[in-house]
């Protein structure tokens, strides 16, 4: 029996605070007061990784209506068509998914921790807690869309594509220290590498953004803040009194495509197979990067080469997946050289 078994009850007890009210209608309910065809509900909520229910099961609530009216206004206005929004819901779908579990999963774990009823605990907590959770959680939304409004209007209304520095960081004998921790070792091990990259790229003029695992995917608008980044992170990592774990960093610059919040194209792939190949401690960079950062031509490009804060290091031409001769260079601080 884990911690959790005592709290399913009391979960069951509390899903109507959750929800606003005791659910009382059916998905066939929800579609005919909102006015929405069936086939377009159903397409909603499967994208958003809702569970699926059965034509007389009383799962939902009027506020199921009220939200399935406002998407489908928002269609009827233009601001969403199909694709988008399809691209819109599955990215809510995934964020608010994980997002839920770590926030249940948290408020559960503080319940069974309490020496009182779980149910009346739990109730306690989510009259509290989730209220406040709530206002925070519109809050955070706000200011990053802030920010991404502030950095459109700087580099302009060029539709989805930009030029942009991309760093991947990636730690070191990840599988293998893994296997020495226990799963609340790992998950803390984890967080704190997490924590320390977020921390640093916010400070240095970066933005996280995603975890994968064992890595981080970084972007910056200026190439040299996505260098100190990586070099950062790398010298953390060689650091044997820093709780930092060993890292390598893979850095590319150039046309990024934004979308949803994450960045894919070339100059994506690029960094992220830089990193696959770097040594422990460094860091590599793509041609894009090198020139940026350098400020030498084509034509002027050497085997070994510096500038008054970088080295820069000439490799062999590499052989990647999708990238059969791969120009690169190792990047060092000129202080570090």
């Amino acid at each position: 029996m884990t911690e959790y078994d005592d709290l399913a009850g009391a979960l069951d007890d509390v899903e109507g605070y959750l929800l606003g009210e005791e659910p009382t209608l059916t998905r066939l309910e929800v579609a005919d007061r909102a006015g929405v065809p069936i086939a377009v509900a159903e397409e909603l909520w499967r994208l958003l990784g809702f569970p699926q229910h059965a034509d007389d099961e009383r799962a939902f609530t009027p506020a199921d209506v009220d939200a399935l009216k406002l998407t489908h206004d928002l269609m009827e206005l233009g601001i969403l068509s199909p694709d988008r929004m399809s691209a819109l819901t599955r990215t809510w779908g995934r964020s608010f998914a994980r997002l839920a579990e770590w926030q249940v999963g948290l408020l559960a774990t503080v319940t069974a921790e309490s020496d009182d009823d779980p149910a009346e605990s739990l109730a306690r907590m989510a009259d509290e807690v989730l209220p406040r959770v709530d206002e925070l959680q519109s809050w955070v939304w706000r200011r990053h869309l802030a920010g991404a409004a502030n950095r459109m209007l700087a580099v302009g209304a060029a539709g989805e594509t930009a030029e942009m520095a991309v760093v991947f960081v990636d730690i070191v004998g990840y599988t293998s220290h893994s296997r020495t921790l226990s799963e609340t070792e790992l998950v803390q091990w984890l967080e704190a590498f997490e924590s320390d990259a977020t921390q640093l790229a916010a400070e240095s003029g970066g933005r996280v953004i995603k975890n994968i695992g064992d890595e981080v995917l970084i972007v910056a608008d200026d190439p040299a803040a996505a260098a100190e980044i990586a070099l950062e992170l790398t010298r953390r990592g060689a650091d044997d009194e820093d709780r930092f774990p060993p890292v390598r960093a893979g850095l590319a610059y150039g046309d990024v495509v934004n979308r949803l919040g994450d960045v894919f194209g070339p100059v994506v792939n690029i960094a992220s197979r830089l990193t696959s190949v770097a040594r422990p401690g460094t860091v590599l960079v793509d041609e894009g990067a090198y020139r940026a950062l350098s400020g030498q031509t084509h034509d002027e490009e050497s085997d070994e080469s510096s500038t008054a804060a970088y080295s820069f290091r000439r490799l062999r031409r590499l052989s990647v997946k999708g990238y059969s001769r791969l120009r690169a260079w190792a990047m060092r601080r000129v202080s570090e050289s």
